[in-house]
């Protein structure tokens, strides 16, 4: 009796250890295999944007002495409501970079192609630092976006600077001058764009 008592002991012990992995097994948290079909359309949508945005009301502004590039904000802000694989960053960086291959939207062919892969990487990067301040209002957008802009813009201005600037023999230091307060002045309102747009899109898009 006392040996049948132990039996049924150990076979309900082991049912309920089998029955707690099965829970276990259940709860656990899927993780991100990579880009959704939503988030590929959600990617294509807001490069079509920048490209349009860029056409009409970036050159609205540009007459008005304003320089801002929708286009690094649209990636920007797709990268940040996707959040990519560094690699697929890159694709997107590198999308974006062709779309400004277009004549009306860059004077200066092929710089757009190595300024949006870094822009895009840096932004790749920055998602991953959390920058909540009090677990509620989110900063990543807004930093993320600038020093991404920021990345992207220098590096077109340095080849911009030593294609056109360098190679004739100008003046290097007017030039940098000129480039850096594009790039801030750029880079300033990108950020409050893409700050000011993804905290309603995370909540439509249930981010």
């Amino acid at each position: 009796m006392e040996q049948q008592i132990k039996r049924e002991v150990a076979t309900q012990t082991a049912g309920a250890a089998s029955s707690q992995g099965r829970k276990r097994d259940v709860t656990a948290p899927q993780k991100k295999a990579g880009l959704t079909t939503q988030d590929l359309i959600l990617i294509a949508v807001l490069l079509a944007a920048g490209a349009v945005l860029k056409l009409t009301v970036g050159s609205l502004l540009s007459s008005m002495g304003m320089k801002p590039n929708f286009i690094i904000a649209m990636y920007c802000l797709a990268i940040i409501l996707t959040r990519p694989k560094v690699g697929q960053a890159l694709i997107i960086g590198l999308l974006a970079g062709l779309i400004c291959q277009v004549p009306m939207l860059n004077a200066t062919p092929l710089l757009n192609i190595p300024s949006e892969l870094l822009g895009a990487l840096a932004c790749g990067l920055l998602i991953k630092i959390p920058m909540n301040i009090g677990g509620k209002l989110d900063l990543n957008p807004l930093v993320n976006t600038f020093l991404s802009t920021v990345v992207s813009g220098g590096t077109f201005a340095l080849l911009a600077i030593y294609i056109n600037v360098v190679s004739t023999g100008g003046d290097v230091m007017v030039a940098l001058a000129t480039y850096a307060a594009i790039v801030f002045g750029t880079a300033t309102f990108n950020a409050i764009l893409v700050q000011v747009l993804a905290m309603p899109l995370k909540k439509v898009l249930k981010r």
